[in-house]
């Protein structure tokens, strides 16, 4: 396991630039894994985007609220926990886009 740097950075991106530095550490690297956690990263983002944007259109019904708030802790937990288990060597894939690249 290596690129151990690029991997908290592709983490970390969403704090700043959630979706212009998967796609570019995604075109520059070599090293299949940081690919595919890149694009992960970045499917990741643009569907909490989508959902976050959805519970804010709900917002004025009940179920909005709740929404919102877990997908909005989600958005910040989720990186966290990436970037520990960059940290720590582990692999990890991200929650509910996880699977969708190979």
């Amino acid at each position: 396991m290596e690129n151990t740097g690029l991997k908290v950075l592709v983490h970390a991106s969403a704090f700043f630039a959630p979706f212009l530095v998967p796609f570019i550490v995604f075109l520059i690297t070599e090293d299949r894994e940081v690919k595919k956690l890149s694009i992960q990263a970045l499917l990741f983002q643009v569907v909490m985007s989508v959902l976050l944007f959805i519970s804010f259109l709900l917002m004025f019904v009940v179920i909005g609220i709740p929404m919102l708030i877990i997908f909005g802790l989600m958005t910040v937990i989720v990186p966290i926990m990436g970037i520990v288990r960059a940290l720590n060597n582990d692999k990890f894939d991200y929650p509910i886009v996880g699977s969708w690249y190979q």
